[in-house]
């Protein structure tokens, strides 16, 4: 053999070892299991391992129950997988050590009838890594919609479902937690981890929309929802055998199916990128679907998909494009449209893709609204480029759901013919509605009265088999007595907990929290409410921190630590408390926050022995609040709603800036055609809305009141409710407002403030406070017209000082001036506080530009 023969031979044997070597690296990070049994099976050439095998690298925190049957017919890629199942009652666990980077995880469900449990009434939830991917999941129900679907498309019914994600791992573990609805149980088939490639979702991804502008998203997992070969036929798993993805057919999902043809070209079908191999077989880019008419008079809908998606979620929409017809560049051109707004014009896919027969694929981000439950892709013609008798193409389609605030789970109400391919035709779905209706109307009436004789029963079984007491928090899903908390406990971080998912700041180890209290020391407890303490500490750098430690006997406080962490996570604003960082671990529940020197607005009124506040301060630090309430009310899309305003949660920092904290009781506010949130009553005594308690409405305007009762409680320094007063002085709302009235709140006045404040400020100070309190919503100001209106208080007070002072330059009146000249310059004036309604005449307010001014942020809405 020559020389040159012998370097050809070496190549090709190292080209073949590399190629083993990559091959076994990636089986050996895969995961195959079989679930419900001991043995292994193996299906298309890949080896399944059973759940209780040996030396499988996976850990089950308990066994559950393994069910099996011989009767079940599945005629699908994995049939043989389905015979067998894990079934469960209660929360369990398998943990899957030595697993980091991207993977895709998929769940796979065949409901067969085991004993005593029937496959209709299985209802669970499903955690990975903290991150929530179902709740309530019907897997019965889901299945039946969708085979109601593909029935009235003329489509196979299919008697399996699998669960697509795509998980970032970011340790070297991964805990897939089971967790039954109460009284119900769930079951799991098989499980398939496979890895992925960086690459599969990497690049700009242009926002629908966004006029070209490119977005940047950041996820921790995303749901597989849709993936098409349009114009081809079905591609299984063993077809795409890097990854095994399942591409169904598009015709399903088309309005017009014979709104395009189907054209195929099998020969010198490439990748226009190296990089691009992973991203979809080549398979896909065999085959598109063109327009079959492209003299529509309306352009917007000439090839149109409909898809049924979760609302309130942010998608990924990736459309895979090969031309396979032309040869030349502006042949074919046209745009794209994502649920009727434009996400590409002049779309050329020859130039994109660089040449003919070159698979080429596009990511757009779009955000489905709380109202809006459906996905359209539309292609047309662009008939402004001037590419005559043009048309649109298409090779395939992937839709993926993206996670938020750690959850990708949505609540399905399987059967109640929501406008979804994959759940309900709209015949069926009318059908199913008056069935439904019918047997609920019978069912409702038996179901009261078995409620009503069982509820003692059923409540006193729960406080036996569900005691109150301590849960670890994994929002709404808690992994208890299983193989990874076991480790927790031991003092190892809790690589899964559902906090890390969320933006709040630094993960704290125990034994740094306990070394900043000294060990919880009582000396350090600053505060204490129904979660438990909260105690002053200082971190390895020298920060002074407030950490607020969960009392594992508080349902009610874990319940608040719950939604604190969901607000603290989103909300960013200089007089809002900001969250530092958390503790997870050993069954503990710690929030770490800035620490606000000066504690508690209440504490500098009364009840300590701290000096008084100046009236300047007072002021100043009301109208800290109403920014940092004001901004609650406007940075979102529909707004927050404090629900607990008092001046317990009014904290002050080193330099007495107001900020406001405690937000375990807040709710986001009604949705654009609601005007209030229908809830149960909670909130502080003394501080509650009269109009909110009666019909147990929540509006902004209940934080209006609380706010008002606060203004009162600044001007006259004692606890809003006193029962040892006298009847008329108990509750300080009434008592002042009696003063106030007959415009004499002076009478009631702090007296360490005597002589020392404005008495126009105080007069305008009270006027406000009253509008406030008015007993209709609609009659009380916006917490944005309160601000502006505080701050006019504030010039009066700073004009009156400068009186006293001997600058007589300045005077009250001329404070008013100066406020509404400087708002002029912004094309503002003065939102009046009417006589009437107590509503402003005009809403723009300078408390919305302070909000801006102070880098107000909000994420994740």
């Amino acid at each position: 053999m020559g020389l040159l023969g012998r370097d050809i031979f070496v190549l090709l044997f190292l080209v073949i070892v590399f190629a083993f070597t990559r091959t076994g690296e990636a089986q050996s990070s895969s995961f195959l299991i079989n679930c419900g049994t001991n043995s292994s099976i193996t299906v298309s050439g890949r080896k399944w391992v059973g759940d209780l095998a040996p030396n499988n690298n996976l850990t089950l925190s308990s066994s559950g129950i393994a069910a099996s049957t011989a009767t079940l017919s599945d005629d699908s890629t994995y049939g043989p997988l389905y015979k067998t199942a894990r079934v469960f009652t209660n929360g369990f666990n398998y943990t899957f050590q030595g697993i980091k980077g991207n993977y895709f995880v998929r769940l796979h469900f065949s409901p067969f009838s085991f004993d005593n449990y029937n496959v209709n009434e299985s209802s669970f939830g499903v955690v990975a890594n903290g991150l929530k991917l179902l709740s309530e999941f019907s897997v019965h129900g889901e299945i039946s919609d969708k085979n109601a679907y593909l029935q009235s498309s003329g489509s196979n019914s299919s008697s399996s479902l699998i669960k697509e994600y795509i998980l970032a791992i970011n340790l070297d573990l991964l805990v897939i937690e089971f967790i039954p609805a109460k009284g119900s149980f769930g079951y799991i088939n098989a499980i398939e981890i496979v890895p992925v490639v960086d690459t599969l979702f990497a690049g700009p991804v242009s926002k629908v929309g966004g006029n070209g502008a490119n977005q940047n998203i950041s996820w921790q997992g995303i749901e597989t929802m849709y993936r098409l070969n349009v114009g081809g036929s079905e591609i299984n798993p063993s077809q795409d055998s890097d990854l095994w993805r399942a591409w169904e057919v598009d015709s399903s999902y088309m309005i017009t199916a014979n709104a395009g043809f189907e054209i195929k070209n099998s020969s010198n079908i490439t990748y226009s990128s190296v990089n691009d191999s992973s991203v979809a077989p080549l398979l896909v880019y065999e085959s598109a679907r063109t327009m079959s008419n492209t003299e529509v008079l309306e352009k917007r809908f000439n090839m149109s998909w409909k898809f049924g998606v979760d609302p309130d979620f942010d998608y990924l929409i990736r459309l895979h494009f090969c031309e396979l017809v032309y040869d030349k560049e502006n042949q074919r051109i046209f745009r794209i449209y994502i649920n009727n707004r434009t996400a590409a014009d002049n779309f050329n896919v020859f130039v994109r893709a660089g040449g003919k027969n070159k698979g080429y694929h596009q990511d757009f981000f779009d955000v489905v609204s709380p109202k809006v439950d459906t996905l359209w892709i539309q292609l047309g013609p662009d008939t402004a480029a001037g590419a005559a008798g043009t048309d649109a193409l298409l090779s395939g389609l992937e839709i993926f759901k993206l996670s938020r605030n750690g959850n990708l789970a949505y609540v399905e109400k399987y059967g109640r013919g929501v406008s979804s391919p994959r759940r309900r035709s709209s015949k069926t779905q009318l059908l199913w509605v008056g069935v439904g209706a019918g047997i609920a109307s019978v069912a409702i009436l038996a179901t009261l009265l078995f409620c009503f004789c069982n509820r003692w029963r059923q409540k006193s079984s729960e406080t036996k088999n569900n005691p109150a007491g301590w849960r670890p928090l994994f929002l709404n899903g808690s992994i208890v007595n299983s193989t990874a908390n076991a480790k927790g406990a031991a003092g190892s971080q809790n690589p899964y907990g559902a906090v890390a998912s969320t933006r709040v700041g630094k993960r704290f180890m125990l034994a740094e929290v306990r070394a900043a209290t000294n060990n919880f020391d009582e000396s350090l407890v600053i505060g204490l409410g129904g979660f438990g303490k909260v105690y002053k500490g200082e971190i390895d750098d020298g920060t002074l921190v407030a950490i607020k430690r969960a009392n594992p006997q508080s349902q009610q406080g874990l319940a608040e630590f719950e939604t604190e962490i969901e607000m603290l996570s989103k909300l960013r604003h200089r007089h809002l408390v900001s969250l530092i960082g958390f503790c997870e671990e050993q069954n503990e529940m710690i929030l770490v926050y800035e620490y606000m020197a000066n504690g508690t607005l209440r504490s500098h009124l009364f009840g300590s022995d701290l000096p008084p506040l100046t009236w300047k301060l007072r002021v100043e630090a009301c109208i800290g609040a109403a920014r940092g309430l004001h901004y609650l009310h406007t940075g979102a899309e529909r707004g927050i709603i404090h629900r607990d305003v008092k001046t317990t949660n009014i904290l002050l920092d080193e330099n007495f800036v107001a900020k406001m904290s405690d937000f375990g009781l807040s709710k986001t506010g009604p949705a654009l055609d609601h005007t209030h949130v229908s809830t149960a009553v909670k909130g502080s005594f003394g501080y509650l809305d009269p109009e909110y308690f009666r019909r147990q409405q929540l509006t902004e305007k209940s934080d209006v009141y609380s706010f008002g009762v606060v203004l009162f409680e600044v001007v006259c320094a004692r606890a809003v409710i006193n029962p040892t007063l006298p009847k008329d002085q108990i509750n300080l709302a009434e008592w002042a407002m009696k003063w106030q009235r007959q415009r004499s709140l002076e009478t009631i006045l702090d007296p360490r403030l005597e002589g020392s404040y404005c008495p126009e400020s105080l007069k305008k100070f009270g006027e406000i406070a009253e509008k406030c309190l008015a007993d209709e919503g609609k009659s009380r100001p916006t917490l944005g017209e309160v601000l502006w209106h505080l701050e006019y208080v504030l010039q009066l007070h700073e004009a009156w000082m400068r009186t006293n002072a001997g600058d007589n330059s300045f005077t009250s009146s001329q404070a008013f001036g100066a406020l509404v000249e400087g708002e002029a310059e912004e094309g503002e004036g003065p939102p009046s506080l009417d006589e009437e309604t107590g509503c402003s005449r005009k809403s723009t307010t300078r408390g919305s530009h302070e909000s801006t001014e102070d880098g107000a942020e909000m994420h994740g809405h």
